[in-house]
């Protein structure tokens, strides 16, 4: 890029089309060309282990998650990440009595599903599993040429800015957004959502047990549908539509022998929402 001089001649400039804008004008970014997103990590699936689903039950399922974790890591490089679960929504309910406000919350959600990372990393530990942060993202390459199975905490890292939504108090942006949005941010080859259900049903099926499974459908049916309930967090739907580098969300039961490792191998197994 061009240095230019202002008319003054005291001061320097980067030239670019960025200068002098504001950055939120429609017709300024409608019109602004830019690269196609590079996509840093195209091998790398990330895998997200359910909190309340699965890691709370502990030793009824964390162990065969493992074991098919570990039997797939020789031919798949995974980012596992880390929902909160029980314990999360346990301090959200004493938070929201004590009038706690969204961001101190959310910090609350953090601090559990890093205790979720930690406990995965752990149970992975002979096997290379090491507990990463946010910001080690970037070091992915280093952690699986020496074998290691890296996990990080799904809690996105807005903390204590996380945005207040109308009426509620609890951060709408939680463990299945942060993992997505790290999956569009590497580019991911794929992102998993390992659950205790088969997959998206048309209602919450532990409480109605007539209703319809989902096995594939837009992000633009299913908001189409406005479900009272969802197996993901809404905003994933939106992010999902955004992203340059993603085409689909897989969701599987983690609980069913062989799901992971299907899912891993590009099989329709569970539900898949696609873009």
């Amino acid at each position: 890029m061009a240095l230019i001089r202002e008319r003054d001649g005291r001061r320097l400039h980067v030239k670019s089309k960025l200068m002098g804008e504001s950055l939120v004008g429609k017709t300024f970014l409608d019109s602004l060309q830019v690269a196609p997103q590079e996509r840093l990590f195209p091998d790398v699936n990330i895998v997200k282990i359910g909190g309340q689903s699965i890691c709370d039950r502990g030793a009824k399922a964390l162990p065969a998650i493992v074991k098919e974790i570990v039997a797939n890591s020789k031919k798949h490089k995974i980012l596992l990440t880390t929902g909160g679960g029980t314990r999360s929504r346990h301090i959200y309910s004493i938070g929201l009595e004590l009038g706690m406000p969204t961001g101190i919350i959310a910090k609350f959600g953090s601090s559990v599903s890093e205790q979720n990372a930690l406990l995965v990393a752990t149970l992975l530990t002979p096997w290379g599993g090491i507990k990463i942060g946010h910001d080690e993202i970037i070091k992915l390459s280093t952690y699986f040429s020496q074998g290691c199975i890296p996990v990080m905490h799904g809690m996105p890292p807005y903390d204590y800015f996380a945005l207040p939504a109308p009426k509620w108090r609890i951060p709408i942006h939680r463990t299945d957004v942060g993992t997505l949005i790290i999956a569009d941010l590497i580019g991911a080859r794929s992102c998993i959502f390992v659950k205790d259900e088969k997959g998206l049903y048309a209602d919450d099926p532990k409480k109605n047990n007539k209703a319809s499974f989902i096995a594939k459908i837009s992000v633009k049916e299913l908001l189409a549908k406005h479900l009272d309930d969802l197996i993901i967090e809404r905003p994933c739907l939106e992010i999902l539509q955004n992203s340059e580098v993603l085409d689909r969300i897989q969701i599987i039961n983690g609980l069913e022998k062989g799901n992971l490792t299907k899912a891993l191998a590009g099989k329709p197994v569970g539900t898949i929402i696609y873009k």
